[in-house]
C-alpha cells in the first residue's frame, strides 16, 4: 500500500497468506526511510526479517522477491537521506534467507537526466508508463531466467 512501512506490513501478512500467491514481490525500505515516519533502520531490518521469515514458513512454495525500485530526487530525496543503508538492509535480510532480490534503480539511472526528471516528477513515484517499460522487463527476465524474446 503506498505510504506505509514495515510496521503496517507486519500486520498485512495474513492477508498475503490466505492469497497463496505463486511470487511475493516486496518494496518496502522507501517509507521506513523517510525523516517524518520515524522507524529507525534497525527496526526497519527486524520487520523486513520478520515478514521474510512469516512468508517463507507459511507460503513456502512461494517465490519470493524483494526489490529497490527507483531513485529519489528534490525534497523526496532529502527526506531519505540514508535510503542506501535501509536498501542495503533489506537486501542483507533477503539474502541471508537465500531469497532473490531485484535492483531496478540501474536501470532507471540509465535514462538521460531530463528523462529520468520527466519520469518521476515528484522525485519519489515514477510515471506508470515509464515504470512499466522500466521494470516489467527487468522482473519479467528475472522471473523467467534469461531471454524471454523480448
Amino acid at each position: 500500500k503506498s505510504g506505509e512501512t514495515t510496521i503496517w506490513a507486519l500486520t498485512q501478512i495474513d492477508r498475503v497468506v490466505a492469497e497463496q500467491p505463486d511470487i511475493i514481490l516486496i518494496e518496502l525500505y522507501a517509507n521506513d526511510a523517510t525523516l517524518q515516519r520515524f522507524v529507525s533502520l534497525s527496526r526497519s531490518r527486524q520487520d523486513i526479517g520478520e515478514i521474510l521469515d512469516q512468508l517463507r514458513q507459511r507460503v513456502p512454495r512461494a517465490r519470493i522477491i524483494v526489490m529497490a525500485m527507483n531513485p529519489f530526487s528534490g525534497l523526496r530525496g532529502l527526506i531519505r537521506p540514508f535510503v542506501e543503508s535501509y536498501i542495503s538492509a533489506h537486501q542483507a535480510e533477503a539474502q541471508q534467507r537465500g531469497l532473490e532480490f531485484v535492483d531496478h534503480r540501474p536501470n532507471w539511472e540509465r535514462l538521460p537526466a531530463a528523462e529520468l526528471a520527466a519520469a518521476i516528477p515528484d522525485g519519489a513515484h515514477p510515471l506508470p508508463d515509464t515504470a512499466s517499460r522500466i521494470i516489467v522487463p527487468e522482473l519479467v527476465k528475472h522471473i523467467a531466467g534469461g531471454d524471454c524474446g523480448g
